[in-house]
């Protein structure tokens, strides 16, 4: 959050420019990209204004989130009710006057926010405009997937330890159970996933890196569709179909994008494989061999072509 703080519009735009090189050589044509690792008006602007800089022209879409519900920042842990205050009534307004995200998203924990801090900040951001998302029932059984359910959120992300309840409300709204099994590999955590149950009870599954530098550092989704298979007993079919059409349904972008339909925009990776079965059982190797972006070759033989038209970084306001 400091350093966050510090970094000049500027050097994050530069940041986000070089992740959106690196996903894209792995893969990757569309992304959300949360803020949350400012905590403050300013620091949140800053961090979606560098989002939206660095994918102008930009062969990887991006859909951007405001998380400024991320945490408590440490100058307000006493006083929480303010900083719930700022968010619904400065941080808010001020993203969607800009128009800086398409989301809103709650992080709901006991070191976080309640239910019901989350259910104000999420009708609020659903007055301005914005779609709902829910950071749920990672490191506890709290309710937030039947919130997530209640608000008709776009997507449900994590769901380590939903309940029963919450699946079946899921699957009633059609939220999208956005699946991290590399977050808890990473955190080496017991507790995975109920990949199996969510997809019998008829939940829409996606799944996606969580790159963070808190819980997961990766940007590979071939590692994310390992961890899937392997780890949350999904078919290779069922993992390919939640990191491309069900991912793309969560981010509202599933009528252009995520699979090979005439009328979509013509979004390809070809992989250097003999079948799709060895995406996963050549694993912890990358094996993209072309990446093909709205129909124009962006990645050949592992090497990026020129990918944006956009200016440069833009400067720092005074």
């Amino acid at each position: 959050m400091q350093a966050t703080r510090a970094a000049s519009l500027s050097d994050l735009t530069t940041l986000v420019r070089a992740r959106l090189d690196a996903v894209l050589a792995l893969g990757t044509t569309l992304l959300e990209a949360k803020s949350g690792y400012g905590l403050s008006l300013e620091a949140e602007i800053k961090q979606l204004e560098a989002v939206r800089a660095a994918a102008a022209g930009h062969a990887v879409e991006v859909v951007a989130t405001f998380l400024g519900a991320h945490t408590v920042p440490r100058e307000l842990r006493e006083d929480r009710g303010r900083y719930v205050d700022a968010v619904v009534g400065e941080m808010l307004p001020a993203v969607a006057r800009a128009r800086l995200a398409a989301y809103a998203d709650v992080f709901v924990d006991a070191h976080a926010f309640s239910v019901a801090e989350a259910r104000r900040i999420l009708e609020a951001a659903r007055s301005h405009g914005l779609g709902a998302r829910l950071h749920a029932d990672q490191l506890a059984a709290d309710g937030t997937a039947e919130l997530a359910a209640e608000l008709g959120a776009a997507s449900a992300d994590h769901l380590e330890h939903v309940s029963d309840a919450g699946i079946e409300a899921l699957a009633r709204a059609g939220t999208v159970a956005v699946l991290l099994p590399a977050a808890g590999f990473f955190l080496m955590q017991e507790a995975k996933a109920p990949a199996r149950r969510l997809i019998a009870a008829g939940v829409p599954v996606a799944v996606a890196t969580d790159f963070n530098p808190g819980s997961c550092p990766t940007e590979s989704m071939g590692s994310v569709l390992e961890h899937a298979c392997l780890g949350l007993r999904l078919s290779i079919d069922e993992a390919i179909t939640a990191a491309t059409l069900n991912a793309a349904h969560a981010l509202g972008r599933a009528d252009v994008t995520g699979a090979i339909e005439v009328g979509k925009r013509g979004d390809f990776v070809v992989h250097a494989v003999p079948n799709r079965y060895h995406l996963v059982y050549r694993f912890g190797v990358p094996r993209v061999r072309s990446v093909i972006a709205s129909g124009r070759l962006v990645v050949e033989d592992g090497r990026t072509a020129p990918l944006r038209t956009a200016a440069p970084a833009p400067s720092d306001r005074t």
